[in-house]
């Protein structure tokens, strides 16, 4: 299999690696069992990575594998989600039945969410059609490398038992593990400064 490339990824380049990751997230337990309807998805999911990954492409921290097979979003440190962006968004994307646990599942998230200076990858995402080859594991071992650079942790949440394993290769450890009323479990996880 050969090494793909890897780009930082422009401003102008923001739409492409944003449509790589909602392809990518369309089945993901956590990001459906938030907007479980088609629709909703499709309409809210586009506008909510951009917030929660604000400041990646300003930054220079957003990645992408060849032809947007694959794409990361990472946040440096000291540079934040727009969090009150999401939580107004939240508010219309979310179905007034489903808040409550949703926002009490948001509340624990940000409970795990490190204080001290540290990387965050919101997002990471492979197009259905070309996973298996490696493109996940390229994004990581490309990012974390400038993370050791740093000296800093890196966090993020692992949506699924299949990611989770993914990001332990990778020298990430679960800190704890997430879940509300009915929802998946989601792991926050951490990887020590190498």
């Amino acid at each position: 299999m050969a090494t793909p490339s890897i780009t930082n990824a422009s401003p102008s380049d923001q739409q492409r690696a944003i449509a790589t990751i909602v392809t990518a997230f369309t089945s993901d337990p956590i990001t459906r069992w938030v907007l479980p309807e088609p629709h909703q998805y499709l309409t809210y999911f586009n506008e909510f990575v951009p917030l929660m990954a604000a400041g990646t492409f300003d930054h220079g921290r957003a990645y992408y594998t060849d032809d947007f097979g694959a794409a990361s979003l990472w946040l440096p440190p000291n540079v934040h989600s727009d969090y009150e962006a999401m939580a107004e968004l939240a508010q219309r994307a979310v179905a007034e039945r489903d808040q409550e646990k949703v926002f009490a599942f948001m509340g624990q998230m940000g409970e795990y969410h490190p204080t001290e200076p540290h990387w965050y990858l919101p997002f990471i995402g492979v197009d259905p059609l070309r996973q298996g080859q490696g493109l996940g594991s390229a994004l990581l071992r490309h990012a974390l490398q400038l993370v050791d650079r740093d000296k800093l942790p890196a966090y993020l949440e692992a949506t699924s038992p299949d990611s989770r394993r993914l990001y332990e290769r990778h020298g990430f450890k679960a800190i704890g593990e997430i879940q509300t009323a009915d929802s998946p479990p989601l792991y926050p996880m951490l990887r020590k400064p190498r």
